[in-house]
């Protein structure tokens, strides 16, 4: 047998240690060497098979080189708190390089841990850096923390009337009042986003148009990248199509980056604008999420419409402001100015259409002041909430992979449980062993960390992908700041004190005599180490519960709302918006063109129905207005649509008494109406309803005759409950329309469909410009964030219950070898592998119900945060809550019976031999 004396003393004598040491370490290990090949060769392997073990053991990142990273040289004293000749850093390098060499041993180990962390760092880190792009990032211009804006506050409802975009809070009246009385802003703008074609006839291809007020782009500090910006000169009474800004990406993307684009027009629904300037690459607006692409003076407002200019319409909501702070001013006092000036500037533009109870609401309302540095965003009104969820869901995830790498590192440390003895046996601290493996990982959270870094630059896209619709596509910043850098940091640190902090502890405080008297298994697991092992375990089904639950919940509330019942069939329609603005046609004969485009597209071949309609159903768009009853009830808000004869059979919506419209219903003739099953519940007390008579409120001399009941239809999306709804009809219409909304119902293939249509358009006028969609396509966009939190939580209840099944199967083959003596002893005195497998069962059945306890508990107190993104569904729902405990027992099940297997396929007298 070789000299292994011999071999240690020669592999460590470029330690250049103190020959007392050196004798002591040669002793110890030469000890442990021979031990170990005795152990080898009782076991079954042959001498040559047992040397070329011990020889690569103690080869690169073996266990002589555990002591290069322990033992120190000889030397002149160390100096207080030093660590090694070179300092506590140098030491930590050591530390690192020698994790290293262990990672590299155990490959399968290393790819394991850093996947795991770098699926639960990645998609932290990309929901966050989400977050951090429409929530917490200012905007990118001058000092945004010195921007406000103005609006009605503390108010329970806000505002009759017509509105124009999500983010209008004014009329033009209300503007021109704040403007010339408040206070607090040293200067103050008012801003309104539309959209503009750019073609001039034919398929639609739309602009994001920002009108401005001619301060605009001072109060913000933009400052021009080429040619000037808007200017209060540009923004006069009656000023027309007088000067356009184009963003820098629209100017790239139509112009090519030419500096002689400031000598041409760019067209915006056929009135050309000349080019006067092109902002700054970091400038997108002042939505996040959606960039403008060209910016307009407010006063060319009027050239788009022949209708009242919307500045002078009392009932128009078409404004939104921005404002920069004087000096010494602050949101809080500037809030406080405007609450005082508020009833003076109230009462001075009430509409006068508004009868006495509009009035009173209209003169309720307050203004005030509120932050505007991080600008306004449609996605993080629709998903801050859904996001902060989801970060809450990603990070259980996390959690559970943490304690999968406690668990791993756990049984790592077992099997290292000689090496820490020996080092702790030639002088080696508790303190530094602690170190070591604290450093081996933070080597793990590092690459972890890059690599889940790597992976959110890619994750946070494919989230704004799957948030862009063909009609609206989002673009956000996605670059990482420091508030991004810092929470993949910080959450690197803390996953590396997560899993690494409990080994490193345990294998510290491993007893050296019993660790190196032990067999070559290592040592038998302790209780406490053993129940940190169970606890890690028990928590990663509780929260793998949770989050299968919430997926659960999330799936069905999105297929509770796709098969949702409408009121009509949603498949086979095409909504096709038409402009009719660039024909300039006269007043009187727009409603003849009309019905003439609509009778000439009924006529294609393969359309079965076709009619008009003001508001597509679940567009997210409305009118509402108040109608009165008499003997009624009075001021029910009701909705309303406008819609053409045929409309009804168009949408297959039933209809349940009465009739349809007709021709014979003109603007001469009695106004008459078709209402729902809930307008007539709750105004007319249910049954049926034609023949009776109700008016808008305030004006008993506006009446509606009912002709016709028709059954219940959601308006503005699937959520919402059954509302009452009155439809008029286009042939009683009065006044100018520009714009007309198709539904056109064929089971044609839709790209010939679309063609039959342009071409039956272009025959009428091709100056017509025409925007198609699907219904069914427009209602799914609708449920973008039901389709994301399913897709998402469904990922991470996945990815979790995968994860706590590795962990369960882990812990109780690690249980099977360490009572695989005890297995072979009840064996060989008489106990059935019937008998074994079930005490193996019952050991993994133990651990599974205390995690379904556990999690059941942390359900019902995290649900609740939920509850408001479910439909249909309670966080309690017993059914979900069912199939997701009996989901986790099957997989449970599943990880368990292999070892449970494997114990029960025990041979007594092996297990006997190794004991």
């Amino acid at each position: 047998m070789r000299d292994w004396a011999a071999e240690v003393r020669a592999r460590i004598a470029s330690l250049n240690l103190e020959p007392l040491r050196e004798a002591s370490v040669v002793e110890e290990c030469g000890q442990h060497l021979r031990d170990r090949f005795e152990e080898m060769v009782a076991g079954g392997m042959s001498a040559a098979q047992a040397e070329q073990t011990l020889l690569s053991e103690l080869g690169d990142g073996g266990l002589l080189e555990g002591l290069k990273a322990t033992v120190r040289p000889a030397g002149p004293p160390l100096a207080p708190g030093a660590d090694g000749e070179e300092g506590f850093f140098a030491g930590a390098v050591t530390d690192l390089r020698y994790g290293a060499r262990l990672l590299l041993r155990n490959p399968g180990f290393a790819i394991i841990a850093i996947l795991s962390l770098a699926l639960g760092i990645g998609a932290n880190t990309a929901i966050f850096q989400l977050l951090d792009a429409v929530r917490l990032r200012s905007l990118p211009v001058k000092a945004p923390e010195q921007l406000g804006a103005v609006q009605i506050v503390d108010s329970p409802k806000c505002c009759d009337g017509d509105f124009y975009s999500t983010e209008a809070v004014l009329t033009g009246a209300l503007w021109k009042a704040i403007k010339e009385q408040q206070q607090g802003f040293a200067e103050i703008a008012a801003w309104s986003p539309t959209r503009d074609d750019l073609g001039r006839g034919g398929e639609a291809r739309y602009a994001n148009t920002l009108m401005v007020t001619g301060n605009f782009f001072h109060v913000l500090g933009v400052e021009p990248l080429l040619g000037r910006l808007i200017s209060p000169a540009d923004d006069t009474s009656g000023c027309g199509a007088r000067a356009a800004v184009l963003s820098y990406a629209f100017w790239q993307r139509e112009f090519g980056g030419r500096a002689e684009a400031l000598h041409e027009t760019v067209a915006l629904s056929g009135h050309a604008f000349p080019v006067i300037g092109v902002t700054p690459k970091n400038f997108f607006g002042l939505e996040v999420g959606q960039n403008f692409d060209v910016a307009i003076a407010l006063c060319s407002q009027p050239v788009f419409s022949t209708k009242t200019p919307l500045m002078d319409n009392p009932t128009a909501w078409w404004l939104a402001t921005i404002g920069r702070l004087k000096p010494g001013w602050t949101l809080k006092r500037a809030s406080t100015q405007l609450a005082a000036m508020a009833p003076g500037i109230f009462a001075a533009t009430v509409p006068p259409t508004y009868d006495a109870t509009g009035r009173k609401d209209y003169l309720s309302f307050h203004l005030g002041a509120a932050p505007a540095g991080n600008g306004v965003s449609a996605i993080r009104r629709d998903y801050e909430d859904p996001l902060w969820l989801l970060l809450g869901l990603s990070g259980l995830v996390l959690l559970i992979a943490c304690a999968n790498l406690a668990n791993l590192m756990l049984a790592q440390a077992s099997s290292r449980q000689r090496e820490m003895a020996l080092r702790l046996t030639l002088g080696a601290s508790r303190a530094r062993l602690i170190r070591q493996v604290l450093a081996e990982s933070l080597l793990l959270g590092g690459l972890g960390t890059v690599a889940g870094a790597a992976l959110a630059q890619v994750l946070s896209r494919v989230l704004i992908n799957f948030l862009s619709t063909q009609g609206n596509h989002i673009e956000v910043k996605l670059t990482p700041d420091w508030r991004v850098l810092g929470f993949a940091i910080g959450l690197s640190l803390l996953t590396c004190l997560l899993f690494g902090l409990a080994p490193a502890i345990q294998s510290a405080r491993t007893d050296p005599g019993t660790a190196m008297k032990a067999s070559g298994r290592g040592a038998t697991a302790g209780r406490e180490r053993f129940f940190l092992r169970r606890a890690l375990v028990v928590s990663q089904v509780a929260l793998s519960l949770v989050l299968l639950t919430g997926a659960l919940l999330f799936v069905r509330t999105f297929q509770t709302l796709i098969s949702m019942n409408a009121g009509f069939r949603q498949e086979h329609l095409l909504v096709a918006s038409i402009d009719y603005s660039p024909l300039k046609l006269a007043a009187g004969s727009q409603m003849a063109f009309k019905r003439e485009l609509v009778e000439r597209v009924r006529a294609i071949p393969g359309v079965s129905s076709a009619a008009e309609t003001l508001v597509v159903p679940m567009s997210h768009a409305g009118w509402n207005n108040f109608v009165d009853v008499a003997k009624g009830p009075q001021r029910t808000l009701t909705n309303f649509n406008r819609v053409s004869p045929g409309y009804f059979q168009t949408m297959e919506t039933p209809r349940l008494a009465g009739r349809d419209f007709g021709e014979m219903d003109t603007v001469k003739s009695p106004r008459v109406a078709i209402v729902n099953e809930t307008f007539a519940k709750l105004l007319f007390g249910g049954g049926n309803p034609v023949g009776k008579v109700f008016s808008d409120s305030g004006k008993p001399d506006q009446t509606y005759e009912v002709i016709g009941l028709v059954k219940d239809t959601k308006y503005y999306e699937l959520r919402e409950a059954s509302m009452p709804i009155v439809y008029v009809s286009f042939t009683q219409a009065n006044g100018p329309e520009m714009h007309s909304t198709l539904m056109i119902r064929s089971e044609e293939a839709l790209p010939a469909l679309i063609g039959a249509v342009k071409r039956t358009a272009g025959e009428m006028n091709p100056a017509m410009v025409l925007e198609f969609t699907v219904l069914k396509t427009q209602i799914r966009e609708g449920l973008l964030r039901e389709r994301l939190m399913a897709t998402l939580s469904g990922f991470f209840g996945g990815l979790a219950t995968v994860l706590a099944t590795i962990g369960l199967y882990g812990v109780i083959s690690y249980m099977v070898l360490r009572r695989r003596n005890e297995i072979g002893i009840r064996m060989a005195l008489g106990a059935s592998r019937r008998r074994i497998l079930n005490m193996i069962l019952k050991e993994a059945g133990m651990l599974l119900l205390l995690g379904v306890a556990v999690g059941l508990a942390l359900t019902f107190v995290a649900g609740r945060a939920a509850q408001s993104l479910l439909y249909g569904l309670t966080f309690t729902d017993p059914v979900t809550l069912l199939g997701s405990v009996v989901g986790l027992t099957l997989v449970a099940i599943l990880a368990s019976v292999l070892p449970a297997q494997r114990a029960a396929s025990v041979h007594p007298m092996v297990a006997l031999r190794e004991e």
